[in-house]
């Protein structure tokens, strides 16, 4: 039986005109992470990675952590079937005030309690999203992006070896739909999951001929073992 790591990627700068980058802290998962992989004598033998700088980001800070030993005949290629939904165009087609990404944080601090506020925009946005009713305004619609996430899934299991163990760098949203998918769960509860999952938490799944399945979901436990108190994030 083979196994799959799915790897949600460190914190990303959120609220800058370019959020697909990590930031110090996000770095700083990634080598947390290393670290617990490190100290597991963790062999990879395929390492894949979204398309997206935040994913690769999150797999140079990781895997820099390794012994070049456990990484001399380890595989690395790209998969843009494992990256994000566009969470920006989701979040602008219900809020148009959020165009610009710099003005998240001032609106924010104008909020009792922002967090909260943000959390209920976004998961309007998301049940808009997902609804059905608004395909037409978005470049990749909601059942689109499942099939994408679950074919990308499917070629990787497919392609792979017999007892493989191989590492996924990629998102919350896929990540969150790829365990939607296995377990068989309605569309209603994506969000819960997705805002659930930690940065650089680690979800594993086990596969064999013609069958995936779900292992464990969201450890992030490295992050509390090794990491500082503010090690653990959510976006």
């Amino acid at each position: 039986m083979g196994q799959i790591y799915l790897v949600r990627h460190g914190q990303a700068s959120f609220g800058s005109a370019d959020y697909d980058q990590l930031s110090t802290l996000g770095v700083e998962q990634a080598r947390l992470l290393g670290q617990w992989f490190a100290n597991s004598r963790q062999v990879f033998h395929r390492v894949v990675t979204g398309a997206m700088k935040r994913h690769r980001q999150t797999a140079d800070a990781c895997l820099a952590q390794l012994p070049k030993a456990l990484l001399t005949e380890t595989d690395w290629q790209t998969d843009a079937g494992f990256d994000e939904f566009d969470h920006q165009q989701v979040l602008v087609r219900h809020h148009p005030d959020f165009a610009d990404p710099a003005g998240y944080q001032p609106f924010l601090a104008r909020q009792g309690d922002g967090e909260r506020v943000f959390r209920g925009i976004f998961e309007a946005a998301m049940a808009r999203w997902m609804g059905g009713a608004h395909d037409a305004d978005y470049s990749e619609s909601w059942p689109a992006f499942r099939a994408r996430c679950v074919g990308a899934l499917t070629r990787l299991a497919e392609s792979a070896a017999p007892s493989q163990t191989i590492v996924v760098f990629t998102s919350g949203g896929t990540i969150a739909t790829l365990c939607h998918h296995l377990l068989g769960l309605p569309d209603d509860g994506l969000f819960e999951l997705t805002s659930s999952l930690a940065n650089c938490s680690v979800t594993k799944l086990q596969y064999q001929p013609g069958k995936v399945g779900l292992s464990y979901l969201n450890n992030f436990s490295h992050l509390e073992w090794l990491g500082e108190a503010d090690a653990v994030t959510y976006r």
